[in-house]
């Protein structure tokens, strides 16, 4: 018999193509928000100039230190109180980190770094809603043991790592409960950044994405 642990999956690690989808042409120089192990900062490491990723776990940073290239500046720090400099970035990335700190606050600080034309994408985990998300976490409840099979098989045979858990996940910090509802994210988020984009995700996550004003 398989056991269970074998259909495990990191959500996270799936939804970083969407995430790279939104990386604008040209893009010289981004911020990765709660790096984590750095997987997501190497990735965008292949694709531009140069990434900062920071994250206020030293654990976290010191394995993303290992797993990142040299044009990648790992910080240890708290995002709302390190010093960056205001509109340099062409774009900024989170994943599952936002809804650890206070969303006015840190899509704020987010918005005045970011050069004007600079995009925003995020991933975040909601406070679960129901019973009005009922059919989409039904989904979720039997996609992740559908698409647990086939990536565990696609490892089995070789072809890859399909988004297993990096050892680091156990130590990774974790909210159990995130404050804000998908809808309650909307709304918030909207006061903040006019003509946002925030859309529930299958997996228990939610998206959510602005572009700056170029004036």
């Amino acid at each position: 018999m398989v056991p269970v642990s074998s259909f495990e999956w990191s959500h996270n690690d799936f939804y970083h193509r969407l995430l790279l989808g939104h990386l604008p042409r040209g893009c010289a120089r981004v911020l990765d928000v709660g790096c984590g192990a750095g997987k997501f900062a190497a990735a965008l490491a292949g694709r531009v100039g140069r990434v900062d990723a920071i994250d206020r776990s030293a654990v976290m940073i010191e394995a993303a230190e290992a797993a990142t290239p040299d044009n990648v500046t790992c910080v240890l720090g708290d995002f709302l109180q390190h010093e960056f400099p205001e509109r340099s970035y062409d774009a900024i990335f989170s994943v599952t980190a936002i809804h650890h700190m206070p969303l006015e606050d840190v899509l704020s600080r987010m918005a005045a770094l970011l050069r004007p034309g600079g995009v925003l994408a995020a991933i975040a985990l909601p406070k679960s809603d129901l019973p009005r998300e009922l059919p989409v976490e039904l989904v979720a409840a039997a996609g992740q043991r559908v698409f647990g099979l086939g990536f565990a098989a696609a490892r089995a045979l070789g072809r890859g790592g399909w988004y297993v858990r990096d050892p680091e996940h156990e130590t990774m910090p974790v909210v159990l409960d995130p404050p804000l509802t998908t809808r309650a994210v909307k709304t918030t988020a909207a006061g903040v950044l006019p003509g946002v984009r925030v859309r529930r995700l299958v997996f228990w996550r939610y998206l959510l994405t602005w572009r700056k004003p170029e004036v």
